[in-house]
């Protein structure tokens, strides 16, 4: 059936195409000069302690591609139009980062120990964040592809200016990517995992060194964690419109 775009799904399209030449952006100075920040700070953190982020990093996210544990209870959704998965994405987004913004606060004002804790807490609250969106959108996560299509969005929310047009197009030209996806039983070899908790931890580890700091932990942890889910939620979003809009649009050709 061919699609006429509403208003509201032409003024989307107007939307997505300001937050891709966002995302295209060559790194400024502020992001220049908080790298730079963020090496210094990372050299001065023990060695164990960035080993142990990084596995924990690594765990997570490994659990959440290779498990059951993430996926829906719910169908996807399906016959409903880009507005009302929208409505649907915008109370999940506006949940989970109350959910995330309690949870930071909790682990920052606990101190060090309990900071550190945060890091896989919250990479899994970012996961089912994730795996619940694909589903708003009509895509089931018991597809191992569309599990590394949520792999991509979420690199593509957390990795440095110079690598997000990358990742980005990637996500973007999906059909063909799909394609070029090793079997299920294989992809995790393929998977960089060093550079995927290099550039996480990168982007977000100057919010989340301040809630290791002793008497702010927890002011700090709520204001990171619920930024950081918004961001996450806003490119979560934006993948994922711009999916359904080139999906209905080709639809369109094909009719």
């Amino acid at each position: 059936m061919n699609h006429s775009f509403t208003i509201y799904e032409q003024q989307i399209r107007k939307q997505l195409i300001g937050w891709e030449k966002e995302l295209f952006k060559p790194p400024g100075m502020f992001e220049k000069t908080s790298r730079a920040l963020q090496t210094r700070i990372n050299q001065a953190i023990p060695e164990k302690v960035h080993t142990a982020i990084t596995a924990a990093v690594k765990g997570i996210v490994q659990t959440a591609l290779f498990s059951l544990d993430y996926i829906p209870k719910s169908e996807p959704f399906q016959d409903m139009s880009l507005a009302s998965r929208d409505h649907k994405a915008e109370e999940l987004i506006d949940f989970y980062k109350k959910l995330a913004a309690a949870e930071g606060a909790g682990t920052g004002a606990g101190g060090i120990l309990l900071g550190l804790a945060d890091f896989p807490i919250l990479i899994g609250i970012k996961m089912k964040f994730l795996f619940e969106l694909a589903h708003i959108y009509g895509h089931s996560t018991l597809d191992y592809r569309e599990r590394l299509y949520i792999l991509h969005v979420f690199q593509v929310a957390f990795s440095s200016q110079n690598k997000k047009p990358e990742l980005y197009r990637a996500v973007v030209n999906w059909p063909q990517t799909a394609k070029t996806l090793p079997p299920e039983n294989s992809y995790a070899q393929h998977i960089d995992w060093r550079q995927l908790q290099q550039e996480y931890r990168d982007t977000i580890d100057f919010r989340k060194l301040l809630q290791l700091v002793p008497g702010i932990g927890a002011v700090v942890g709520a204001w990171a964690n619920y930024g950081l889910l918004e961001e996450l939620g806003q490119a979560g979003m934006n993948c994922y419109r711009r999916r359904w809009l080139d999906e209905a649009e080709e639809n369109n050709k094909l009719t």
